[in-house]
């Protein structure tokens, strides 16, 4: 069998460590660490923060705490692309990511039903250097004990119309798989702690509300920030459809709760997208 054209790590040993057993030994830390509440309902889907280990792991765990026990087949990432690009939709043009944890595998012919469906081209790109999408690989190789494949998309473009169609797109392509969406995003940045606070529990609460209208809402009148915004309207569109009905906050901190910097800091939220039974 030929070996697989990878997607060559590019954050490994710097944004989260770099060899496979310490990498391994901080994830699962981070994972046993992570208390959550009774969760009512099938988890569709998770919200997580995309900074690095030593910053986000903690509020991360808890999004992929949330997942321990399911065995997927699919794991759907949305996340931002924070480099330029004249694509609005970005996915790899390589079969598979790679990380110190092993090689996980692009699900092409979802990719390709994905694009079916949708009238934005899905732009895929080699070697890219995007964080947002890669940070939250070694937490799913961890929590998750069976093999699933990946399908990976970076949205360059944060518009409402395009969150909305992709998350109609993604909700067809995923009704009869075995499947979950990792939205992947922080929240404010570069606030002081106290105004973080302010700005980031407002965006909770829009999430909270299960109406992505209001996450565009927050943002373009400034009562919020979260640089992953259409990701997540994308993924709660997509979880709605798929009947998803309630968002868990499971838990947030700020970048300045571990560097105990509380005068510019970067805000972190994660939460559970269930389907209540």
């Amino acid at each position: 069998m030929n070996a697989l054209d990878l997607r060559p790590s590019a954050i490994a040993g710097t944004w989260y460590e770099g060899l496979p057993k310490p990498l391994a030994a901080h994830v699962d830390g981070y994972l046993a660490d992570a208390k959550l509440p009774q969760l009512s309902g099938q988890v569709i889907g998770i919200i997580a923060p995309h900074a690095g280990h030593k910053y986000s792991g903690k509020v991360a765990a808890h999004a992929f705490a949330a997942l321990r026990g399911l065995s997927p087949e699919l794991v759907v990432i949305l996340s931002p692309f924070h480099n330029y690009s004249t694509h609005a939709l970005i996915t790899t043009s390589h079969q598979a990511y790679a990380t110190p944890l092993g090689n996980i595998e692009v699900d092409q012919p979802a990719l390709a039903e994905l694009q079916k469906k949708l009238d934005i081209p899905i732009a895929p790109i080699p070697n890219d250097k995007e964080h947002a999408l890669e940070i939250e690989l070694p937490f799913l190789q961890r929590v998750l004990k069976n093999d699933f494949k990946l399908l990976p998309l970076m949205l360059r473009a944060q518009e409402e119309e395009l969150a909305k169609k992709l998350g109609a797109a993604l909700a067809h392509t995923l009704k009869k798989k075995n499947a979950v969406i990792v939205a992947s995003t922080d929240l404010s940045h570069f606030y002081d702690q106290q105004t973080a606070h302010i700005f980031d529990h407002e965006m909770l609460k829009c999430f909270e509300s299960f109406n992505p209208e209001t996450i565009f809402e927050a943002e373009d009148t400034g009562r919020a920030f979260a640089c992953g915004r259409a990701a997540v309207a994308s993924t709660l569109w997509a979880s709605q459809q798929l009947g998803a009905d309630k968002v868990q906050i499971l838990k947030y901190a700020t970048s300045g709760d571990i560097t105990k910097d509380y005068s510019s800091v970067v805000g972190y939220g994660a939460a559970a997208i269930l389907k209540t039974i």
